[in-house]
């Protein structure tokens, strides 16, 4: 497409916009009695209209069945998470059983990790990406360490070549076939948070595979982004959050995904709770953990309720949208910012915004990443914020700015671009 840097035609484009509509289901906060430009969708998804809705009627069950509502029916709490596991299926290219939703995402990585890093004398270590968001390093050290083994000699963090900005599918496979004889675990983000590089999982985890490595990916980043077939990929787990790109609460409740090559496996341990007892037989109270079928037997704690509903409200919105949807409209949206601020450099005589997320949308979702050359570059991010641009700050230098497929327009993203301009 061949893009213009007009107001005219950036409000074709929305008139054009098949989803359109869906931003109408979507509260926006105010700056100066307009809309604000909300573009950190990647941090905090904004708040569905019918959230309140949904909570309400959480709540209004409660005030009318007390303990009741689990097992009243039209009511019956106790299968509430069920009523996810199609929507999440789908976005993450997985089957129901092999989905849930369960806890917060470090809990989730925690709990993943007792169950898939099982290292030997041999086999120990851990492959991650350099840079990868702070709790992931602070979990895998951790576990590392319960282990007995060192987190020096234990984690690899692979980074970028020497100055490049992304991390190169050919240096992955390189250092996996290095280490083929002493990994025990490959543990990715799908997206790292910092560059928004979308990582070739599937290639990664084909080939991890062939010297029969496990595969997990923290989807964080990736999880109602950008396209998954974790099933057909063969990844043996993954976790996530829900309050980024699924809009589904501040701090929301998490999800997993367990391969169900691994329902089965009886080397596979597991940190046991009575949530994820079988279901037929949870409430005889039996001593010995006999798990549910399926990345439902990971469960520890009873469901969540108000997250649940608020979760349920943003999915319910996914599945009237599609998602194939979202990713055709996500990938030009996205390719317009990159076309407004590559205007702003032009029109500057300089590079004084980079973007450091993969130009090919194959390898990236709807994040760009820039780093601000300027004597004070925090100063350019809180002027857009006094103009109600809202984005996201990584020191020292890095702004992250995601146009959202549901809630974004075009419109916002050219009045970006004129802001940014006048910094």
């Amino acid at each position: 497409m061949n893009f213009e840097n007009t107001l005219s035609f950036a409000l074709q484009l929305d008139e054009q916009d098949n989803l359109k509509s869906f931003r109408d289901e979507f509260l926006i906060p105010q700056h100066n009695g307009k809309d604000i430009i909300y573009l950190c969708g990647n941090s905090l998804g904004l708040q569905p209209k019918s959230t309140k809705n949904h909570i309400n009627t959480l709540l209004d069950q409660w005030q009318n069945y007390a303990v009741e509502g689990w097992f009243t029916k039209g009511v019956e709490w106790m299968y509430f998470h069920e009523s996810l596991q199609q929507s999440l299926a789908k976005i993450c290219g997985a089957k129901p059983k092999e989905v849930t939703p369960m806890n917060n995402l470090t809990v989730n990585l925690h709990m993943m990790m007792v169950s898939f890093y099982r290292p030997t004398k041999q086999r120990y270590k851990i492959l991650m990406e350099a840079r990868a968001f702070p709790s992931d390093q602070y979990a895998i050290d951790s576990q590392v360490q319960f282990h007995g083994f060192n987190p020096e000699d234990a984690v690899i963090e692979l980074g970028p070549r020497n100055g490049e900005n992304l991390l190169r599918t050919e240096d992955i496979l390189a250092t996996i076939d290095q280490h083929k004889d002493e990994l025990a675990l490959i543990l990715m983000g799908g997206i790292n948070y910092l560059s928004g590089q979308l990582f070739d999982m599937e290639t990664i985890t084909k080939h991890a595979k062939q010297y029969g490595i496990t595969v997990g990916f923290d989807l964080a980043h990736a999880m109602g982004n950008v396209p998954l077939q974790l099933h057909n990929w063969g990844v043996d787990f993954a976790m996530w959050c829900s309050y980024k790109y699924m809009n589904s609460s501040p701090g929301g409740i998490s999800g997993i995904f367990v391969h169900e090559n691994n329902f089965n496996n009886a080397e596979i341990q597991r940190f046991a709770g009575w949530w994820g007892y079988e279901k037929a037989t949870r409430f005889l109270m039996t001593r010995k953990f006999k798990p549910e079928e399926g990345a439902e037997g990971w469960q520890l704690s009873t469901s969540q309720m108000l997250l649940l509903a608020a979760h349920k409200a943003s999915l319910d919105i996914f599945d009237r949208a599609g998602f194939e949807n979202l990713r055709a409209k996500s990938e030009v949206l996205t390719a317009y910012l990159e076309y407004i601020i590559d205007g702003v450099n032009e029109k500057a005589g300089k590079i004084v915004y980079e973007i450091v997320t993969p130009r090919d949308k194959k390898q990236r979702g709807c994040q760009l990443s820039i780093i601000a050359h300027h004597p004070e570059p925090k100063t350019v991010f809180d002027k857009l914020a006094d103009n109600g641009v809202i984005g996201d700050w990584r020191e020292p230098n890095v702004m992250r700015f995601a146009p959202v497929p549901l809630y974004n327009t075009f419109e916002d993203v050219y009045r970006f671009g004129e802001i940014l301009a006048t910094i």
